[in-house]
């Protein structure tokens, strides 16, 4: 089937729709009979509604062909919507303008997962603990985002430089000098940044983290975690997550799933990985509705 048109049973549908005063452009993807769960796809940024290789675009019109409505938009300052760009920190105005305009468009739609894949989903757990909103009944995490100087360090030194120190060719080049001192001194500053020793990097990123953790609590609906194998922002997730019992907790509570794809990269760009993410999303779904 070409990727240019969308399944027989689904329509689509521009929705132009206000948010502080700026047009905000989206597509629904509707079924012919539509559940009652529709899907809003969180896009963080610098990203657009299609997403890349075609991401949302194919996830949307699978969804929607299961019986989901699903839109996907474009947050201020990105793709087609007006306005000045602004941090995934900041898009909570946006996710509840588009809830609002999905839902009275379609008013068969009662209620609403947020689906966001890296600072997506760290944007849809900030707007959960931003906004008190009834219609949002789940979340879809895919490869949050909790990077911080000490995680990100941690993760290099764990996925990257141990994995090196084994390999013979690493140590061959050091003897030939073909290891540069900034390689070896990138080593020593993320040894230091893993230490905690820094200077401060912990305390820059603490505030968003935060928000996600209170969102995640404060949320008492289902959640599926989505984690790709070949990643680094997983990865760092799995590292932040590990070193933090408060969110370990979050991660155990009975409403949580979570889905490892092994050999997915950041935006399961395989169509094997893409289908397994598609396919765990719509599994989820269905014990949802």
């Amino acid at each position: 089937m070409p990727t240019s048109t969308p399944p027989k049973a689904v329509t689509e549908q521009a929705l132009v729709f206000d948010c502080q005063g700026e047009a905000l452009v989206g597509v629904v993807s509707l079924p012919a009979v539509p559940q009652d769960t529709g899907v809003v796809i969180v896009v963080g940024g610098p990203q657009y509604r299609v997403g890349a290789h075609r991401q949302f675009v194919h996830l949307a019109r699978h969804l929607a062909a299961a019986g989901y409505p699903v839109l996907r938009f474009d947050v201020r300052g990105m793709g087609d919507s007006a306005g000045a760009q602004r941090s995934f920190e900041a898009l909570s105005d946006d996710v509840a303008a588009a809830i609002d305009a999905f839902t009275a468009r379609h008013p068969a739609v009662r209620r609403v997962v947020l689906w966001g894949l890296c600072d997506g989903a760290s944007a849809a757990l900030m707007h959960v603990q931003q906004k008190a909103d009834a219609r949002v009944c789940g979340l879809v995490l895919l490869n949050p985002w909790v990077r911080s100087a000490d995680t990100l360090a941690r993760t290099h030194l764990k996925h990257y430089y141990l994995q090196r120190l084994t390999q013979r060719d690493f140590w061959a080049k050091l003897l030939r000098g073909g290891v540069g001192v900034k390689a070896v001194g990138g080593l020593a500053s993320n040894i230091r940044e893993a230490s905690g020793a820094g200077g401060g990097g912990k305390e820059a990123a603490k505030t968003f983290q935060d928000r996600m953790a209170a969102g995640w609590e404060a949320f008492r609906h289902p959640v599926l975690l989505v984690l790709s194998g070949n990643d680094y922002t997983a990865k760092e997730f799995g590292e932040y997550v590990a070193a933090r019992p408060a969110w370990q907790k979050l991660l155990e509570r009975s409403g949580c799933s979570r889905v490892d794809i092994a050999d997915a990269d950041h935006t399961f760009s395989g169509g094997e990985a893409r289908r397994a993410a598609e396919a765990a999303t719509l599994r989820w779904l269905a014990v949802l509705c």
